[in-house]
């Protein structure tokens, strides 16, 4: 997709994340269903809002428990366009909101596109996120379908500047923090990933296209490879310097920051932390998670934060490098 042609449009999108603005007037809205509880969370609150839902599922992807949420679902297989579409269009849908996660790896495997869906991706000079939703935004429109920011209905889950669990993040933390951000808006501005994952003024990963959830596990995973290193160290040389900075390293203690893309399509791809996220926090031992306030989602986050102060983890939203 052209930014330059799209501009306005996505400038619009962006002004709506906090105050969408679908048209009472349309009594059903469409809702293209990844994973997770998003979509599900999403589904309650528009009918909440009065209107019905026409949801599209993947099939293997979205949850079950999202039929007894909707007037209407069918799932299809990843890489259709032509049915979905039509499915909206049975039911008068005349706009859909994009909700649920779908890793970006199933590009590269078990997709099978139909003859609409190929010819984009014949057409596109890369298959970056933007470009590939950005795409398929626009062949819901060419039938009639606006495609809506995925904040629809949920402001009430976007958090706003401030520390959102009882601690608060010690003085290095805030320093990793402000690097964690500057690396994830020059990151997240090529596309490549909105996760960086730091320690101590050191990045220790990025994400790339497995996911924040991997991405943290990741770094998790060699930070711990780095204190066996160092303990093996400390064991044959006993050096009381290298013991005290081995007890720092040993405990992971990570900060992990979230952003949205400079020039974020709050259509799709929207930053989100959600259960999945709390247990892969608890297992990658992470001190602190920085969001960015006002473009991001904390799905059941009264949950969320509750879980977040048990593990003893700080939950902050951050603009920009100024952090409270």
């Amino acid at each position: 997709m052209n930014w330059n042609k799209n501009q306005e449009r996505i400038i619009n999108s962006f002004t709506n994340l906090q105050s969408p603005v679908p048209n009472p007037a349309q009594q059903r809205i469409g809702l293209i269903a990844g994973g997770g509880r998003f979509p599900i969370l999403f589904a309650q609150e528009a009918k909440r809002m009065g209107r019905k839902v026409v949801a599209i599922g993947i099939k293997g992807v979205t949850s079950p428990d999202l039929e007894g949420e909707v007037e209407k679902i069918q799932c299809f297989r990843l890489g259709q366009l032509t049915k979905p579409i039509a499915f909206l269009r049975e039911f008068g849908v005349a706009q859909a909101v994009m909700a649920g996660k779908v890793q970006h790896g199933s590009l590269f495997g078990g997709i099978l596109p139909d003859a609409r869906a190929f010819k984009i991706l014949a057409r596109l000079k890369d298959r970056r996120t933007d470009s590939i939703l950005g795409e398929i935004a626009e062949e819901f429109a060419k039938e009639g379908i606006q495609l809506l920011s995925s904040a629809t209905f949920l402001s009430h889950l976007i958090p706003h500047k401030g520390v959102l669990t009882g601690r608060k993040p010690t003085a290095t933390e805030k320093e990793d923090i402000k690097l964690g951000w500057r690396v994830a808006k020059n990151l997240s501005g090529l596309d490549v990933g909105q996760t960086v994952v730091v320690k101590e003024g050191t990045v220790v990963a990025v994400e790339g296209m497995e996911g924040t959830d991997a991405c943290i596990l990741r770094a998790s995973e060699i930070v711990a490879q780095y204190a066996i290193r160092n303990t093996q160290y400390v064991k044959k040389n006993e050096d009381l310097q290298n013991t005290n900075r081995l007890s720092r390293i040993s405990n992971r203690d990570l900060v992990v920051v979230k952003v949205a893309k400079p020039k974020q399509d709050f259509r799709f791809d929207l930053p989100v932390l959600g259960a999945d996220t709390i247990e892969t926090l608890r297992r990658a031992e992470v001190r602190v998670v920085a969001i960015e306030a006002g473009k991001s989602l904390i799905l059941d986050q009264d949950h969320f934060i509750k879980e977040a102060n048990e593990l003893g983890t700080t939950v902050v939203a951050i603009e920009g490098e100024e952090i409270s």
